[in-house]
């Protein structure tokens, strides 16, 4: 995992969940090359990202999704 400080300098283009409403709770993804996802708070997109390769990634939403974080 890498820590970006400023989201908006990342060559990507960030989408949102489909899932997501027009509430302020959202976070948006963007691919990296190399296969690696960006994410980020989309009320802050000059804020900070976190870069995870896709194996870390999907084990932090699984651990989201039965709620063990």
């Amino acid at each position: 995992m890498i820590t970006i400080l400023d989201a908006s300098t990342l060559p990507v283009t960030w989408w949102k969940s489909s899932r997501s409403d027009t509430g302020a709770q959202c976070v948006e993804c963007g691919l990296l090359d190399g296969g690696a996802v960006a994410v980020r708070d989309s009320k802050h997109p000059t804020g900070p990202a976190i870069v995870f390769g896709r194996g870390a990634l999907a084990a932090m939403v699984g651990a989201v999704a039965t709620g063990d974080l």
